[in-house]
């Protein structure tokens, strides 16, 4: 049977610590460590554990010397919900690990469990980031990473198209990329991903917030009923709304230049750069405070500040796309 390596980068090692509340990038860090204690050993026994199924003295029996020498992987979900009395059983349990056996704790971060936490780290636990993706930011760097960890290129503006139709959840993104690269050979352009998801894409909250900046308001109001009734958040529609009109504001008081240039000075993407300029046209300084005025309305609006939601974003809406006019 394999020894087990050093290194903090081994999934093999003692303790693998997945923190953060990514429920895909939790279940990735699990099946990473599974996938190679199974091909160090077939017959790995992998106990995968809800926190209130690791009761005191389980740990201890789970992770006691088999006769045959046994690989085992012990998995333990949630474990910021271990009871006090399991918690001491696993502090214990790190200051002496055993042989073969390769414990997994899933730990959601933050205050909960903090002891925990710190006493993993303390004994040198191997870490797996898995942080909540709030940004659409991240959710282009993830579609990105997902299309690069295939072997496959696609588009900037593809990897675009594709958060903006599916949205903030990371499965179906992964679903998405794994669906495009089974089926389209070459590189994934942007056409590719309308072909795929147009009628998803209608639904996006950025299509909302394209047609609003660009002084569509007819479009921008179909757009978010259909938004709206096929269940995008309003926030995620005002986030859409704000990052328009912020877009419009930065590159019309940016100095002149190439789009790469300017990529650097207002950290876009260039082809991000070249979409704005389009959209900029009958934008004023004064239109622009005003779209910004009525997005940071709404948001209150759809957060509680307001009756009404969806009247909150529809008034957003037609105030960005008459700032919009305002200068033609």
């Amino acid at each position: 049977m394999a020894t087990r390596k050093n290194s903090t980068d081994d999934p093999l090692a003692p303790l693998t610590l997945a923190v953060g509340q990514e429920d895909l990038l939790l279940d990735r860090a699990v099946q990473q460590v599974v996938a190679a204690a199974r091909a160090a050993d077939a017959d790995t026994d992998v106990r995968d554990l809800a926190s209130d199924q690791l009761q005191p003295g389980t740990l201890a029996e789970l992770t006691s010397p088999s006769l045959f020498a046994e690989r085992k992987v012990v998995i333990v979900r949630n474990a910021q919900d271990l009871a006090a009395d399991t918690v001491k059983d696993v502090k214990a349990y790190l200051g002496a690990p055993a042989e073969e056996i390769t414990l997994v704790l899933l730990h959601a971060g933050g205050a909960k469990g903090k002891a925990l936490l710190d006493a993993a780290r303390k004994a040198g636990a191997r870490e797996v980031a898995c942080p909540k993706t709030t940004k659409p930011a991240e959710r282009l760097s993830f579609v990105r990473s997902e299309f690069r960890t295939h072997g496959r290129s696609a588009t900037p503006e593809a990897c675009q198209a594709l958060v903006d139709s599916i949205g903030s959840d990371l499965r179906e993104l992964a679903s998405a990329v794994s669906q495009l690269i089974a089926d389209v050979e070459g590189t994934i352009d942007e056409a590719v991903v309308g072909r795929y998801y147009t009628g998803r894409a209608e639904a996006s909250s950025f299509t909302v917030a394209d047609r609003a900046v660009e002084g569509r308001a007819a479009e921008a109001l179909e757009a978010l009923r259909w938004s709206l009734s096929t269940g995008v958040a309003p926030v995620l529609i005002t986030s859409a709304l704000a990052q328009g009109v912020r877009a419009i504001g930065k590159l019309s008081s940016a100095r002149g230049g190439r789009p790469a240039d300017l990529a650097r000075e207002l950290g876009m993407p260039p082809w991000k750069i070249d979409r704005v300029r389009q959209q900029m046209r009958g934008w004023t300084p004064d239109g622009v405070a005003v779209a910004l005025r009525a997005v940071a309305a709404a948001d209150a609006g759809v957060k509680g500040g307001g009756d009404d939601p969806e009247y909150a974003l529809e008034k957003a809406v037609v105030a960005v796309a008459r700032a919009a006019r305002a200068g033609r």
